[in-house]
């Protein structure tokens, strides 16, 4: 068995000083960090600012899935990437992008599209999967991945002006006993194909996805420090032109 190194250098209790004097997280919740290795499905508007931050946190190994290349249209949103990077691999620039930002981070990049063929085993080597990706044949393959290996998920959706989120261990039962829902009782089937445009049909609001990439990450730094109450169970829902966070509860399909 493999021990991931946890002890902190000189060098990053100064980088993590503002983590460090939190009490929720500490010395112990810095280490915690850095021994996560953090799953991010998708390098563009929402694993922008996800990867970004997870990066800041000092999450130790971040693992980077897509296949697309950077076009000048994503700069709009995808902060991560720049104009010198256009037409480069998304996976290869969020990886220097991730160096500039943290040098302890380790990044594992996967130039793949995710198919319900190839999806369990790589989430099967990480312990918390966060999906920002754009399709829904990618969702429901991720999450009933994750939920066959036990990992958590946190996945993220935006439309123009409007973002959802929610954390997913299925896995596992609430403080009452019942089994934890997962992403088929909230959406049991996808929208029939062509209802729901892409943010290049329809357009979307740059700064959006930053919120709920950061929300992303402020789930998963949760999760991997066991602080908080993560949105198991429950949907946040952003509309952005109203201002306004709203939040609704879900629940096993049987239930």
């Amino acid at each position: 068995m493999n021990i991931r190194p946890s002890a902190l250098s000189a060098e990053e209790l100064e980088r993590y000083a503002r983590h460090i004097v939190l009490p929720e997280i500490g010395g112990p919740g810095q280490q915690k960090l850095k021994r996560a290795r953090v799953l991010v499905i998708g390098a563009g508007g929402l694993g922008a600012p996800l990867l970004a931050y997870l990066a800041a946190a000092g999450v130790g190994t971040l693992g980077v899935v897509d296949d697309d290349t950077v076009s000048l249209s994503n700069l709009q949103r995808q902060v991560i990437h720049d104009s010198a990077a256009v037409g480069a691999l998304k996976v290869e620039s969020a990886r220097g992008a991730i160096a500039r930002i943290n040098p302890h981070v380790a990044v594992e990049t996967h130039v793949m599209r995710l198919d319900t063929a190839n999806v369990r085993p790589l989430v099967a080597g990480y312990d918390i999967v966060a999906d920002g990706s754009d399709n829904f044949d990618t969702r429901y393959a991720v999450a009933d991945a994750c939920a066959a290996e036990g990992k958590p998920l946190v996945t993220a959706a935006v439309g123009r002006f409007d973002g959802t989120l929610t954390v997913l261990k299925p896995f596992e039962t609430g403080a009452d006993g019942t089994p934890n829902p997962g992403y088929r009782d909230l959406f049991p089937e996808p929208p029939p194909a062509g209802m729901v445009p892409s943010c290049a049909q329809a357009g979307v609001v740059g700064a959006l996805t930053g919120v709920m990439g950061t929300l992303q990450a402020m789930e998963v730094v949760k999760l991997i420090a066991g602080i908080g109450e993560p949105l198991v169970g429950r949907l946040l829902m952003y509309d952005s032109l109203g201002a306004r966070f709203d939040t609704i509860r879900y629940g096993r399909a049987e239930d």
